[in-house]
């Protein structure tokens, strides 16, 4: 993987596998009008469908090099019937979308590091928007790992998720968590091309681990503010969290996550850890 995102591949590759993906039958479109040779729409009925020509999908989807404006970007999104992750996605491919022109936070801002502090006893931590963990409290610490004793290149989310031994096993449902990350991942990796730091970490996952080069060739797009998880903790047992993702509007490349226990024994568990 080279150091930066080559935009119009990726561009071209996305409207390609969002293409496949469609069910002519959905858009109400003859089932015999010619044997199909692959799934999903052709590049004529997309065409027709966005307002633009055949050559121009052919381009675009052959990566000749086209800056679609916002408004075919738009009509694109809706033709392929994108979710609004997958959109933002399209629309940060085709770099219609004013990006922030701030380096990405690698320390945590002084006030939400503090936030962070006076959230006990709720488990919380501050990450930026490529998963670097830039401050945690006690309870999270206790609950995952003790990020002190880790070096910085380590303190990342999903790094811990794939890479520690420790957290291989701690997701009771790991594709799905592992899933999710990488949803985000891409989402991220669009919206910060510059970023050789992520690039790099993408490139690393890649290189090392089967699931994620799996995952991450399926292109999907998805950004979570709020779920839930369940977790084998080795020393009080499995516990769920419901958690929320905060975005502060004065830093808003930091992430503000909270956990919260779904039910009494989680919260007991959390309890049990917390006054070890």
């Amino acid at each position: 993987m080279s150091g930066t995102v080559d935009t119009t591949q990726e561009l071209a590759a996305f409207l390609r596998t969002r293409r496949e993906r469609l069910d002519p039958h959905d858009f109400g479109l003859p089932s015999r009008r010619q044997a199909r040779r692959t799934p999903g729409l052709r590049r004529e009925e997309v065409a027709e469908l966005a307002g633009v020509s055949i050559d121009y999908i052919v381009r675009l989807e052959q990566g000749r090099g086209l800056r679609p404006s916002a408004n075919v970007v738009e009509a694109l999104a809706q033709a392929l019937r994108l979710a609004p992750d997958e959109r933002a996605y399209l629309f940060n491919l085709a770099q219609q979308r004013p990006r922030n022109a701030d380096q990405p936070a690698t320390t945590a801002a002084p006030p939400l590091a503090r936030l962070v502090a006076d959230l006990s006893p709720l488990p919380a931590m501050l990450m930026n928007h490529r998963y670097d963990i830039l401050a945690w409290n006690g309870e999270m610490a206790r609950l995952l790992l003790d990020f002190d004793t880790l070096p910085p290149s380590q303190r990342n989310s999903m790094w811990l998720c794939l890479m520690h031994p420790r957290m291989r096993e701690f997701y009771v449902d790991r594709e799905r968590v592992v899933r999710e990350g990488i949803a985000h991942l891409r989402a991220a990796w669009a919206a910060h091309p510059e970023d050789r730091a992520l690039t790099g970490l993408i490139a690393e996952f890649t290189a090392r681990d089967e699931e994620f080069a799996r995952l991450w060739a399926e292109r999907d797009i998805k950004v979570n503010g709020r779920g839930r998880k369940e977790m084998r903790h080795p020393d009080v047992g499995v516990i769920t969290v419901d958690f929320e993702v905060l975005m502060p509007l004065q830093d808003p490349d930091q992430r503000l996550v909270i956990y919260r226990a779904v039910d009494d024994g989680s919260q007991s568990a959390l309890d049990r850890l917390c006054a070890r």
